[in-house]
């Protein structure tokens, strides 16, 4: 498939790299993501087909300047290093790097060790993201994680020695048979820890996974709303209280270490996803690859990109989704922003939505951002659904 739109531009743009790795040891029982497990003799195979996809864009890129890079996955930390590095490597040889400022790695406890994280530190890697969910070895078994509250523990320790300064914890609340006690436990030992970067979020059941079949089921029990809500506000309290900046509705950092390349996404600028299953934002086009092996091989073999679907976002839609993204930020959509970029004031296309939310109390305007209010938070969604087009 050639994808015509992404078209020489005049000047130099800034774009984030997405890189999926979808190899994991065992797959938790609520993820729906593209991963799998048991499929280590695919690995070198797909690395192989991975470089290609990256060879195929670089003509359509040329005139872009990468400014982070995100692997993620499945678990990244899985595969050995040297893959790692070479992707990296890649990057930089075949794309304009000048202005790169962020490579995150995602990464598991207990996938963890000296000489892989020696080889991604040399390799330029200066953010890891663990998924660590919660300290409570119980917790986690009741979601298939594969490792315990003493390996976060442990790793965390070897980062720090190591020389790792931006380093995030993904924590998760909600889960069956979890006390609110347990989420500010697991809290007060990551921050005591002295990571810079929290990622708070709920469990969400998604359809086709184990957990979801199990709540259908009634074999297990989850937090109601009242609870639910309380774990989270009384955690965004809590790292409130510990120094760290809430910045976007699940995400908390101290002063300086937001996570560039997801502002990327919240702010609806241009982003690249390579591997099976990646996303992409080009030129007003959303695309997305497959999401087997079978279909992004053969794609890559017959000198094609590996792309599934394209979708055309028009304005109003841009105009949308840049203000439904952009309200998950704390300090709001800015109007003066909102007008450079789309010619347009606010208010002249948003207008009686903000009016009939600011009345309701779930929006409010502060030094020319709407934003929500605590309120609105937690009634997003209803917001959401008046400014779509």
């Amino acid at each position: 498939m050639h994808i015509l739109f992404l078209k020489k531009v005049k000047l130099l743009k800034e774009i984030a790299v997405y890189v999926h790795i979808p190899f994991c040891g065992r797959k938790c029982y609520y993820c729906d993501f593209v991963s799998f497990s048991g499929k280590d003799d695919k690995i070198e195979e797909y690395i192989a087909f991975l470089l290609k996809e990256m060879a195929w864009y670089k003509p359509y890129l040329k005139e872009y300047n990468v400014k982070t890079i995100f692997i993620g996955g499945g678990t990244p930390s899985y595969i050995d290093g040297k893959y790692i590095v070479r992707i990296i490597e890649f990057i930089r040889e075949n794309y304009n790097c000048e202005w790169l400022e962020e490579i995150t790695i995602e990464a598991n406890p207990g996938t963890l060790n000296k000489e892989k994280l020696l080889l991604y530190k040399e390799a330029g890697v200066n953010r890891i993201s663990l998924g660590v969910q919660t300290l409570e070895d119980r917790l986690l078994k009741s979601i298939g994680r594969l490792h315990t509250g003493r390996d976060v523990i442990e790793n965390i320790h070897l980062l720090k020695e190591l020389g790792f300064s931006n380093i995030n914890v993904d924590l998760m609340f909600g889960l069956p048979k979890q006390r609110v006690e347990d989420c500010i436990s697991t809290m007060e030992t990551i921050v005591d820890l002295g990571v810079e970067h929290i990622s708070y979020y709920s469990l969400i059941l998604e359809e086709g996974t184990p957990i979801y079949k199990w709540y259908e089921e009634g074999s297990i029990k989850l937090p109601d709303e009242d609870l639910d809500r309380k774990m989270y506000k009384e955690g965004v309290a809590f790292l409130k209280s510990r120094g760290y900046k809430h910045y976007e509705i699940s995400n908390f950092s101290k002063p300086g270490f937001q996570c560039k390349h997801n502002l990327f996404y919240w702010q609806i600028k241009p982003y690249i996803g390579f591997g099976i299953g990646a996303h992409s934002n080009v030129e007003s086009n959303r695309f997305s690859n497959y999401s087997n092996f079978k279909d992004y091989f053969y794609s890559l073999k017959e000198g094609k990109a590996p792309v599934v679907e394209i979708e055309y976002i028009d304005k109003d839609m841009e105009m949308a989704e840049y203000m439904i993204v952009g309200l998950r930020l704390i300090a709001g959509v800015d109007k003066i922003e909102f007008k450079r970029r789309f010619g347009k004031d606010m208010e002249a296309v948003y207008g009686p939505v903000i009016d009939k939310y600011i009345k309701e109390g779930l929006l409010k305007e502060e030094g020319g951002k709407i934003k929500f209010t605590s309120k609105g938070l937690d009634l997003s969604n209803i917001v959401y659904v008046d400014l779509l087009p």
